[in-house]
């Protein structure tokens, strides 16, 4: 009788430990927790932008224009403004949760083209360790997988929206106000006709 009884106490123990999990994921699947899911998203998505956008153009535009002149990029000073101002300007602007839907356009162009001229001959690997040495650890050249992780990132964001202390929200709450404003002054306008 006592090892049916620690059989059933360690089956009642499991089911207790399974419900508590259970309940865990539930907590974390609620609307209340998954809504928070965007906010780190963009803050890395953004930062990571700005960031190599203020990269390049710390280290002046000619010298991204160089590059872009020897791969071979028509109108290679252009094109340096244009990724430098979208990844700057677009960085901030998800970092705010700001027009995400659109600013993401561009800076998904600028990742496709980093893909298919730049990474995409160096394989998938973001990270190639080729040696490490006294002086420290040596990488290869980057492929093209985190120009991918950000642009699941940019999708995530316009498909799941912006999430909490975006600027998106309070536009969109704006706009939603001043057309219930709008129908309500044609509504008014109707009946006094």
């Amino acid at each position: 009788m006592t090892k049916s009884r620690t059989s059933y106490d360690n089956t009642k123990s499991a089911a207790s430990a399974i419900d508590r999990s259970l309940a865990v994921i539930q907590l974390l699947l609620s609307s209340s927790v998954s809504r928070w899911a965007p906010l780190p998203l963009r803050l890395i998505v953004g930062y990571g932008f700005a960031e190599h956008g203020f990269a390049k153009l710390l280290r002046g535009a000619d010298n991204f224009t160089g590059i872009l002149h020897a791969m071979g990029l028509p109108m290679p000073h252009v094109f340096a403004w244009i990724t430098i101002v979208t990844e700057i300007v677009g960085g901030f602007f998800v970092l705010l949760g700001a027009l995400v839907p659109i600013v993401s356009i561009p800076m998904a162009i600028v990742l496709l083209v980093a893909i298919f001229t730049v990474h995409l001959p160096y394989g998938f690997s973001s990270i190639k360790l080729q040696a490490i040495t006294p002086n420290g650890a040596h990488f290869g050249q980057p492929g093209y997988e985190t120009d991918l992780l950000y642009l699941a990132g940019l999708v995530a964001l316009v498909l799941g929206g912006s999430g909490p202390f975006a600027v998106d929200n309070w536009l969109l709450r704006r706009l939603v106000a001043g057309s219930g404003a709008a129908r309500g002054v044609r509504r008014q306008t109707d009946l006094d006709a």
